[in-house]
């Protein structure tokens, strides 16, 4: 595993909990501050200049070539909720009276919240697929979502790896029996940087995902993009100059909607560059490595934790990236938030984050581990035992 000195993360915790905000290495904040000092020299000429713009269309370029996007079609956003939002107020139009967002029971709440607001507003309502978890299959997800489409059904939201659970889902697989009749919007939150990840393939309309989390930028940088035939009709949810041509963005209206909304610190997007050739040299095999060496560690994790409980792993492995969740028994005392005590117990009493969650409601819960190259086996064998030893009690 690459040494922990490359990352700023407290020493003697242990941090399994990389897919809730990821961790940005050293190399990375350094060329973030010093792009901050460069900006600070001079605001008016950075941004006015043509600076910004040259930079963000490198910045642009590098991410679209790791994703397999076109520059056309990607757009920057602070995180992967943003980029839901403006696809579902921009799909708003084309919602009416009895019209159905679909989302599934594993989506993440703030992305659900944003599908039941667009439809309060629209007269359209959110219906919800229920996936089996623990799941034996993919196909169980595919079967799943094609039996709960109907003919009123507009936009499905879906996750390419759900967060509570942690499972990769057959995005491709379900586009392409719904697309385009039905709007795919894919909420690639932990995506890129994780699993071998290609939008243009996934055949979808929209594709929104974190490079905070699995690529290890700096927080607040994320992307969206959006099929070719869909570009005309998408805004940001927040209107600035782009709507009228007041940016001189020359990317189409697309960019000009996105690339400036104002004033903001664009380090964060800038420097994804810097993450994504700092992760990458990290192994020897550049990021295809990166992605193998984080899945097998991964799984081998999921092994040992659910060895301890005396249980199965809850999926297929071909369903697993780098993050895994595993039941645990259900809770005496489950408390009224989304984060089980458990979740306290093990960071104050063994000094280990990893969430604890309650899914799919009390008292039943999941605890769900991450990997990354900061992470060795050791660390899963640390909290198998402190993991059983608070359910012992």
């Amino acid at each position: 595993m690459t040494s922990l000195s490359r990352w700023l993360l407290e020493d003697g915790v242990l941090h399994l909990n990389h897919g809730s905000f990821g961790a940005t290495p050293a190399p990375v904040l350094e060329a973030q501050q010093r792009l901050r000092s460069r900006i600070e020299a001079n605001p008016t000429k950075y941004f006015l200049g043509g600076e910004y713009q040259n930079e963000l269309d490198s910045a642009r370029r590098a991410v679209a070539g790791f994703v397999g996007a076109d520059e056309a079609g990607l757009v920057f956003v602070n995180n992967a909720t943003t980029g839901v939002n403006a696809v579902l107020r921009s799909l708003e139009p084309v919602l009416g009276s009895g019209d159905e967002i679909l989302v599934t029971d594993h989506e993440y709440n703030a992305c659900r919240n944003a599908a039941e607001v667009s439809a309060s507003r629209t007269g359209a309502s959110v219906a919800t697929v229920r996936v089996p978890f623990p799941i034996e299959s993919s196909q169980q997800a595919v079967d799943a979502v094609l039996a709960t489409v109907t003919d009123r059904t507009r936009i499905l939201l879906i996750d390419a790896v759900t967060s509570a659970t942690g499972l990769v889902m057959p995005v491709a697989d379900i586009a392409a029996e719904l697309e385009p009749d039905v709007r795919v919007v894919v909420d690639a939150a932990h995506a890129p940087g994780m699993i071998d990840f290609n939008v243009s393939e996934l055949g979808t309309s929209y594709v929104t995902a974190n490079c905070h989390k699995w690529m290890c930028s700096a927080k607040g940088a994320g992307f969206l993009w959006v099929r070719e035939d869909r570009r005309d009709d998408v805004y940001h949810s927040v209107i600035s100059h782009g709507y009228n041509g007041g940016w001189p963005s020359g990317g189409g209206q697309l960019h000009a909607q996105f690339d400036w909304t104002g004033t903001q610190d664009p380090s964060a997007w800038l420097t994804v560059p810097d993450a994504l050739a700092a992760v990458g040299a990290m192994h020897p095999e550049g990021w295809p490595g990166v992605r193998r060496t984080i899945r097998e560690l991964c799984l081998s994790g999921r092994r040992i934790v659910v060895d301890a409980l005396g249980i199965g792993p809850p999926a297929p492995d071909d369903m697993i990236g780098a993050i895994a969740s595993v039941p645990v028994p259900p809770a005496e005392d489950p408390g009224t938030g989304i984060f089980d005590p458990l979740m306290a117990a093990l960071e104050q009493r063994h000094r280990i984050q990893v969430p604890v969650f309650t899914w799919p409601a009390p008292p039943e819960r999941l605890l769900r581990i991450s990997a990354h190259l900061y992470n060795d086996e050791s660390q899963y064998r640390r909290l198998a035992e402190a993991v059983t030893t608070e359910l012992r009690g």
